[in-house]
C-alpha cells in the first residue's frame, strides 16, 4: 500500500480519523469538504482497501489495574525456525502481548506487554513465555513511564 495511491483528500480524511475516530459522517464530511455520501463512500473504500484497519479506544491501562508495561525481547532457537509462525500464533493468544514486531539486531522479536505488577511480569516470563517450545531467551525492560503515547501516523 503506497501512500501515492491516496489522494489529497484520502490523506485529509485519514489524518481527522486519527484525530477522532469517532466523528459523526456529516462531520468529517464538512471537514474535509465533500458532501456526506461521497465522504461516506471514501471511508468505505479506505476500509475495504485495509488503510483504515479498524476503529478502537484507548484506554489508561491504570485504569484496568495494568501497572507495568514493559517490553521483552525474544529469541527463538535455531532448530524451532520452521516452526516460527506456530511461536507467533501462540505469542499472539496472550492477552498481555499488545504488540509483537520482528526486529533485526540481537533479538528476533520485540513484544509490548502489560501486567499488573512486577511479580504478575515475573510469571508471565517464567512461567508462560519462557515455556514456549522453541524460545531460547527472553529479556525484559521495564517501562518507567511513558513521554509520548501511541500518536497518529504522519502524513
Amino acid at each position: 500500500m503506497e501512500n501515492n495511491k491516496l489522494d489529497a483528500i484520502d490523506c485529509k480524511i485519514i489524518e481527522v480519523l486519527q484525530r477522532d475516530g469517532r466523528i459523526s459522517n456529516v462531520d468529517l464530511a464538512t471537514e474535509v469538504q465533500l458532501s456526506a455520501p461521497q465522504c461516506f463512500r471514501r471511508v468505505r473504500a479506505l476500509e475495504e482497501r485495509g488503510v483504515v484497519r479498524g476503529y478502537r479506544a484507548l484506554i489508561a491501562p491504570e485504569a484496568l489495574g495494568l501497572g507495568v508495561t514493559a517490553f521483552v525481547s525474544l529469541n527463538i532457537s535455531g532448530d524451532a525456525f520452521s516452526r516460527v509462525r506456530d511461536i507467533e500464533a501462540l505469542l499472539r493468544d496472550f492477552p498481555e502481548v499488545l504488540e509483537i514486531h520482528t526486529v533485526s539486531g540481537d533479538s528476533d522479536y520485540l513484544l509490548k506487554v502489560v501486567v499488573r505488577d512486577l511479580k504478575s511480569l515475573s510469571r508471565l516470563l517464567t512461567d508462560r513465555l519462557m515455556q514456549i517450545e522453541g524460545v531460547a531467551d527472553v529479556r525484559s525492560m521495564v517501562c518507567m513511564e511513558e513521554v509520548k503515547p501511541p500518536s497518529a501516523l504522519p502524513i
